[in-house]
């Protein structure tokens, strides 16, 4: 078991309109009666404004994500000294994210089969506009496994904080923990300035994370402004389906990992309420990306282990976007009346696997990933122009995939902390017991445990 038994100090009580999920949920609600009332066409200026808004709280936090994620992988990869420690948890990471992706990949096509959201479409694919699409294609196109692969190597040291890649960030933030950790005493130093700094930023973005209402308020009334809720009556069937798809996901499968593991999906989800409300407002789950380290470490994980795994995770573990891939795919297939064998199933499921690698939690990156996915299928009788019928709705779809990615990945780094023998079960049960919101992470004293 890792760490020291500590006893639970709850917060100092908040009045209500101080929480911060409450404030989000108002912004959220508040924004969508703002964008039914003020329809783009009829308002565009005041909707490109809110759209502002929205996209500031994002570039803000995004900001700050790189260097956050550098200071957390190389103090933690510096303090285990141990490099085959290192290897040891990045490889059961990536077992269990090949695992759980996969069934996610399953479950999207066994829905599909059962439900069959896109029967009596009976779209002629000849009557498809591919222009509509043609941007994202082309981007896809150029999202090869190769240039995956050469793009986790970035052009310098400072261009992967300045691109905000992740998976760049993390390359050589190992790079520099390995270095660190074999400085013997002198490394002890650096690394004790490298958590130092990592403390700033995490108080950076404690202060930034106070408009977080504000910033689900403009994003929230954008989506609901420019695409209208009657964008949502001709498909509302298919996502009705994703969204209970995901729902069942996250309380089968990831909801028996965690009993297995000894806690409980409904008392995790609640532990991390406030990150899925920001998340449900900005369709981004980058916009909590550092506040989930901070909530998996006072969860009881180590933190070397949240700081390989999370940041990982954001590339690998993308369980709403594989379940969107596969439901997607087969709702296309059977709205242009396409009949898939068995073979191109498979081809399906393993194009997916690839293609969802690297999909960060950016709005939109699922679309281009289902994009790639059925431009690489051989002779596939699915033609991507028919990712024109669900364009509209993409949107509205974004928000639960980055829901469910982000309780994938924070499932995940619990249980490979679990696995490791690090984790503090004293810090789950407490979690657990007294969810915590962002605000007590950010200020005084719980932060310090926290780091």
């Amino acid at each position: 078991m890792h760490g020291t038994m500590t006893s639970y100090t709850p917060a100092v009580r908040q009045p209500w309109y101080r929480v911060l999920y409450i404030q989000v949920l108002v912004a959220i609600v508040l924004g969508i009666v703002v964008g039914y009332l003020f329809p783009a066409k009829e308002h565009p200026d005041l909707i490109g404004t809110l759209k502002l808004l929205g996209d500031a709280f994002v570039n803000l936090i995004k900001m700050m994500i790189a260097p956050a994620i550098f200071c957390t992988v190389v103090h933690g990869i510096a303090s285990m000294s141990d490099m085959k420690r290192v290897g040891r948890v990045g490889l059961k990471a990536l077992i269990y994210f090949e695992i759980v992706s996969t069934a996610a990949l399953l479950i999207g096509i066994a829905v599909a089969e059962i439900v069959k959201p896109g029967a009596g479409f009976n779209i002629n694919p000849a009557t498809l506009d591919p222009k509509a699409v043609a941007s994202y294609v082309s981007r896809a196109q150029a999202d090869s496994v190769m240039a995956h692969l050469m793009a986790l190597i970035p052009s310098t040291f400072f261009n992967a904080f300045s691109g905000g890649d992740l998976l760049q960030v993390l390359v050589i933030a190992i790079l520099t923990g390995v270095a660190v950790a074999n400085l013997g005493p002198m490394g002890a130093s650096v690394a004790h300035a490298i958590d130092l700094a990592g403390k700033v930023f995490f108080r950076i973005i404690g202060i930034i994370v106070k408009v977080a209402p504000i910033g689900a308020f403009g994003a929230m009334a954008f989506t609901i402004g420019q695409y209208g809720l009657d964008a949502l009556k001709p498909l509302a069937f298919l996502i009705g389906t994703f969204y209970a798809t995901a729902i069942l996901f996250v309380l089968v499968v990831l909801g028996a990992i965690c009993r297995l593991n000894g806690f409980s999906i409904f008392r995790f989800t609640a532990y991390i309420k406030d990150e899925l409300l920001i998340v449900l407002g900005t369709s981004s789950s980058e916009t909590v990306l550092p506040q989930m380290m901070l909530k998996m470490e006072r969860a009881g994980a180590s933190k070397p282990v949240v700081g390989l795994v999370i940041p990982t995770g954001y590339s690998f573990n993308l369980d709403g976007t594989n379940i969107y891939m596969t439901l997607a795919t087969l709702f296309l297939a059977q709205a242009v009346g396409a009949d898939l064998s068995v073979g191109q199933y498979a081809t399906i499921i393993l194009v997916a696997m690839l293609t969802s690698k690297g999909a960060s939690g950016v709005t939109g990156a699922g679309f281009i990933t289902l994009a790639a996915t059925l431009a690489a299928i051989p002779n596939s009788p699915v033609p991507v122009a028919a990712m024109a019928l669900i364009l509209g709705i993409d949107k509205f779809m974004s928000e639960c995939r980055a829901l469910t990615n982000l309780v994938g990945n924070g499932v995940a780094t619990i249980v490979v902390a679990n696995w490791e023998g690090e984790l503090d079960r004293t810090k789950l049960a407490a979690a657990m017991a007294h969810p915590a919101t962002v605000g007590d992470l950010v200020e005084g004293q719980p932060l310090e445990e926290a780091i």
